[in-house]
């Protein structure tokens, strides 16, 4: 089944209605498709043909907004770059993805600039000229649309393919989960290169919803809007959630009543981060996905997030999940997900990967699946720690730590012991005063003796990818420092 033209489309059902703000502008899906056919005929001008390949290195603005549409209008094939990667780090994906050319914002020029691939810049694309091209308005399927790297998380990152059919079914399931108003504006804080703020455009497009555009998160202005009512869903990370909770506390104000999803994935929510929302009308639903499954996978309501806390809930309409070698619920095994959203495979280095295993997609995590069918991610295959025979998990130990008063931040990585093989250490942003023997009292009170981490660290702050995952690897590196 081809697949409509989702922004062709979407100007065609809903001309007026508003399809993005940023600061004190806003465009309606009429604008959207002229800002996006514009730079389309521009694209063309340049050489860029239908079925190429092209990166393309920008913040998060409508500038950007528009060049991603327009790609997409073109026909191109886009490999969206992380901003925050170094030259030499853009460099080794350039070589990897072999495109023909990186469409770069001004700002990032001299990240690329002296690299072999042919540069494009926002500015010189704005004053070309034009070429008329043929739209297309029914989309294969199976047409790759983004590639994306993985954080790298676990070692060397794959450019992940995602096509039409991936990102179209993903966000499907979505809105068969969280439901959808004529009203609904989706707030995206989240980096427009990372597969959760790329849903977002995806999913206003395809469900005709607004997008409120900030460049970065900014504290201030997003507990604004989630105090006045101006948006009604919102995608975080749990440090976003604690600081929007913080805000709310601090001026004793709680969300408005037409905010219905607070979306938290990249990692579990604390306990605490969940009591805390309830108090102030955050209605927090825990979301499990990655790079490979164009985004949610799995999602919690926000009524069973205490019920059954850690779990990331059921997999959504269209998608599936088991435990490697299973036998009975509650079994730990690797975590296999399968359904319509998931990548038909890689590129570069990694081309002749197959993705799958018997049509299922081995994801690298650790779970377990519980009676009742909801998941919980344990942690990552590769961040286990295992001492004296026994497996530990940094994550558990780092929900225990970040329910402590005073800690802000913690990460828990594994260090080589000579008994033991392998004991934890945790690192810690402090948020108050706190001592080392404080916190180990406080772990001893509610983890098993070989779960207490054997040294405590105090750091300014954790090492994050862009999308504000944990890398426990740049931990471990710490520790060879020490």
């Amino acid at each position: 089944m081809m697949i409509p033209n989702w922004l062709m489309k979407r100007a065609d059902l809903t001309p007026d209605r508003m399809a993005l703000s940023f600061e004190g502008e806003q465009w309606t899906f009429r604008q959207l498709k002229e800002e996006a056919v514009e730079i389309a005929r521009k694209l063309r001008k340049n050489g860029l043909m239908e079925g190429e390949r092209i990166s393309l290195l920008g913040p998060s603005t409508p500038d950007m907004v528009f060049i991603i549409h327009g790609c997409l209008l073109a026909g191109l094939e886009i490999v969206m770059l992380n901003s925050k990667l170094s030259t030499r780090e853009i460099a080794w994906q350039l070589d990897d993805c072999k495109a023909s050319t990186v469409i770069v914002a001004d700002e990032f020029l001299s990240r690329v600039e002296n690299l072999k691939t042919n540069v494009l810049t926002f500015s010189t694309l704005k004053s070309s000229g034009q070429q008329d091209l043929s739209i297309t308005a029914m989309w294969d399927p199976s047409r790759t649309m983004t590639i994306m790297y993985t954080s790298g998380t676990t070692g060397h990152p794959k450019g992940v393919r995602q096509t039409v059919g991936n990102h179209t079914s993903s966000a499907l399931s979505s809105v068969l989960n969280l439901g959808l108003n004529e009203a609904d504006i989706w707030l995206c804080t989240m980096p427009l290169f990372h597969i959760s703020g790329f849903s977002i455009l995806a999913r206003s497009v395809i469900y005709g919803m607004g997008v409120r555009l900030y460049e970065k998160f900014d504290t201030l202005a997003v507990t604004d809007e989630v105090r006045n009512g101006t948006v009604t869903r919102i995608s975080v990370v749990a440090t976003g959630l604690q600081r929007l909770l913080d805000e709310l506390e601090k001026s004793d104000t709680i969300a408005h009543a037409s905010l219905r999803t607070v979306l938290a994935g990249g990692g579990p929510v604390p306990d605490e981060y969940l009591r805390r929302a309830e108090k102030y009308n955050l209605p927090v639903l825990q979301t499990y996905g990655m790079t490979e499954t164009s985004s949610q996978t799995a999602t919690l309501s926000s009524e069973d997030a205490l019920r059954k806390s850690g779990s990331t809930g059921k997999p959504l309409f269209f998608n599936q999940i088991k435990i490697r070698e299973e036998e009975k619920p509650g079994d730990l095994g690797e975590v296999l997900i399968a359904g319509p959203h998931v990548t038909p495979g890689y590129i570069g280095y990694a081309a002749d990967k197959n993705p799958l295993e018997n049509g299922w997609l081995p994801t690298g995590d650790i779970g377990y699946i519980d009676e009742d069918g909801y998941l919980f991610i344990v942690d990552r295959r590769s961040d286990l720690i295992i001492s004296g025979g026994e497996n530990i998990y940094p994550a558990e130990i780092e929900n225990v730590l970040l329910s402590c008063p005073n800690v802000l931040e913690a990460g828990v990585c594994g260090q080589d012991h000579p008994e033991w093989g392998s004991v934890p250490i945790a690192f810690i942003v402090k948020d108050g005063e706190i001592s080392e023997s404080e916190l180990e009292t406080y772990c001893r009170e509610q983890l098993a003796g070989y779960k207490v981490p054997k040294a405590f660290h105090f750091v300014e702050q954790l090492p994050r990818n862009a999308s504000n995952k944990l890398l426990r690897r740049e931990l471990k590196e710490w520790m060879k420092r020490k």
